[in-house]
């Protein structure tokens, strides 16, 4: 494990202007420098890099984060290979946490494991690439597919060959355990072994750095099933990838859009044509993670679907995933081919252009989820729409707060016969019902084994601010506007006040105000339950040796609130000029807090009559305070 305290060094030394001018042409725009963003097509910039803060944001996708985050999301890299890289930039030798010797141990048998499943991977995928030059009938299969030599080679399509058990010609030990781990050979129960792939196509799965993970198979004769996944592997997770996400990452920043299709041929049918820019889920639903690359690919994604029953029930299930991720500046449409084509086949009878037009007509999300709901119910009678009502309101309240849910709202109301207030309002208690749901499942003893991450006491600062260092941190998706509003509000939970956001905010941006608050201070913002975020950010920061927000942030736990809390700060405050004097601004709004307080007990005792000599004395030492703060 990499020690938190190395991380925090790292990032004090590390400029992420550096890191990310090796990736992208920055030129000066005010404080700040401004590039196009490489994690999605733009015309024009809207990827900004703040020297100051150490954090860069991209005002189109969305996308943003530390030196050690964007190594991470633009190469691919994980954790400990962005830090080592980072590190060795700057002269610095990563430590490694002291370890027991079978920890030591396991970690290097870890890394062998990984080691030894490519290998295993890449000897089997130079097997069949071999046997589809000597295959006739694959050749054959492909040609009356309209795959060519050339698109075949770009997908590194394969044969898997006939014999039961062909990869005994790779491998001397066809016995070997991690044949099976790896998911080339099955073994039954009689303990005979055979491949698991036989008179397939082989489609090699490659994840976000390049590496091959797995396989998918398509059958060209009869048999079932017609397409066949390798296994779940110490590499391969189908729902965490998207075949084709490789391959086709010029296409799809080329075109600015990603399509999303069901099948593997599909891919590389619509790549033939013309059209690469095209990815599929690997005979998974799709999955939250799926909408996390997507989103990181493109702004704008289309999936599409056979326009049978079945295949709107797989887009009312993608919908579903992609609520929580909407935003203004991204478009998610769904396109319904006719019943009797998949993309590859519409493509190959009707051609490119027939495609774009219908890609063109293909329904935004927003008009799909409103046609589905209405569709589901009767809305000439109260009951219908009330059944209506009742099925939106999770998938509504799904959707973070802006643009796009005001508007779908709207349109939703007027479907149900409300007014945008009354669905406003029954959206809202339906919101409060499910937050005392929640705070009552965590109230359970049970809790704390069934969220960890949370701290008991409710803080969003999760318990103990735990170091998430010893594994890659899942990249986090902040939703500031969804959370925080610009008057501090938070939908759900606890409230975050617009002044003690405004406090949190100076001392994120001024970090070496935190080490020199006083107790008498920490008493002040002990006076009001609104300060009770400040006391925490307060202890929270302490605990770190973060110089500057994005250090902080990387310490915070991802996906954490107090983690997307302080990605809104820093996005709200990129072009906003540093402060010539933070303490002084700082010290003047604890006085306005205490004056604002002491006025207040003053008139308490004054209503109360001052009829002892406690209040007395008690509205002389006030009478006293409130003099010297003048």
């Amino acid at each position: 494990m990499i020690p938190d305290s190395f991380v925090q060094d790292l990032l004090a030394r590390v400029d992420v202007v550096d890191v990310v001018g090796k990736y992208v042409q920055l030129r000066k725009g005010g404080a700040n420098l401004l590039g196009l963003c490489p994690f999605h097509n733009e015309k024009s910039p809207s990827f900004t890099v703040s020297p100051t803060k150490q954090f860069y944001h991209c005002f189109g996708c969305g996308a943003h984060g530390t030196a050690i985050t964007f190594l991470m999301e633009h190469t691919g890299a994980s954790f400990p290979e962005a830090v080592r890289s980072l590190a060795a930039n700057v002269g610095m030798v990563v430590p490694e946490e002291q370890r027991s010797p079978q920890q030591q141990v396991r970690a290097r048998e870890q890394k062998a494991e990984v080691n030894r499943h490519q290998q295993v991977l890449e000897k089997a995928q130079a097997r069949y690439l071999a046997l589809l030059r000597e295959s006739q009938d694959a050749i054959a299969y492909l040609k009356q597919r309209g795959i060519t030599g050339k698109t075949a080679k770009l997908f590194g399509l394969g044969w898997s060959g006939h014999d039961r058990s062909g990869l005994k010609q790779v491998f001397d030990n066809y016995d070997d355990p991690l044949l099976t781990e790896a998911g080339l050979v099955i073994e039954s129960d009689d303990g005979r072994r055979y491949d698991r792939f036989r008179e397939r196509i082989m489609f090699p799965i490659i994840n976000a750095k390049g590496n091959l993970i797995g396989f998918g198979g398509r059958i060209i004769g009869k048999g079932e099933p017609k397409y066949l996944n390798s296994p779940e592997t110490p590499l391969f997770n189908k729902g965490q990838e998207l075949y084709g996400l490789w391959e086709n990452r010029q296409g799809i920043r080329q075109e600015g859009c990603v399509l999303v299709v069901e099948g593997y041929m599909d891919v590389v049918g619509l790549a033939q044509q013309g059209i690469g820019f095209a990815v599929a889920t690997l005979g998974t639903a799709t999955t939250p993670t799926h909408i996390q690359k997507l989103l990181r690919t493109s702004d704008r994604i289309v999936f599409s679907f056979d326009g049978d029953g079945a295949g709107r029930r797989a887009a009312w299930k993608a919908l579903n995933v992609c609520l929580p991720f909407l935003r203004d500046d991204i478009s998610l449409r769904f396109l319904f081919l006719p019943n009797e084509h998949d993309p590859d086949s519409f493509v190959r009878d009707l051609g490119p252009e027939a495609f774009h037009k219908e890609l063109a007509q293909s329904r935004v999300l927003s008009t799909f989820l409103l046609e589905e709901l209405a569709s589901r119910h009767n809305l000439n009678e109260a009951e219908g729409r009330a059944a209506c009502l009742h099925e939106a309101r999770p998938l509504i309240s799904a959707i973070p707060a802006s643009g796009i849910r005001t508007q779908i709202e709207n349109d939703f109301a007027k479907l149900v016969s409300l007014t945008s207030a009354e669905l406003l309002t029954d959206l809202a208690r339906f919101e409060e019902a499910a937050q005392k749901r929640q705070d009552w499942q965590k109230s359970l003893p049970e809790a704390p084994e069934k969220n960890q991450g949370a701290a008991q006491d409710g803080s969003p600062f999760g318990s103990g601010f735990g170091s998430p260092f010893d594994l890659a941190p899942a990249s986090f998706e902040p939703k500031p506007s969804a959370r925080y509003g610009r008057a501090g509000s938070r939908r759900g939970g606890r409230q975050v006040t617009p002044l003690a956001r405004r406090l949190i905010k100076l001392l994120a941006s001024n970090l070496e105000l935190v080490h020199k608050i006083t107790d008498q201070q920490l008493e002040v913002l002990g006076f009001s339950p609104q300060f009770a975020y400040v006391r925490e950010f307060i202890a929270f920061a302490q605990t770190t040796q973060a110089t500057h927000l994005a250090a902080l942030i990387q310490r915070a736990e991802p996906g954490s609130e107090i983690a997307n809390m302080l990605t809104g700060l820093t996005i709200d405050s990129f072009d906003e000029d540093a402060l010539p004097d933070p303490a002084a601004e700082w010290n003047d709004a604890l006085r306005k807090i205490e004056f604002e307080r002491l006025n207040q007990d003053k008139e308490n005792l004054v209503a109360g009559g001052l009829t002892t000599a406690v209040d007395r004395e008690r509205y002389k030492a006030i009478n006293a305070r409130i003099r010297l703060l003048k």
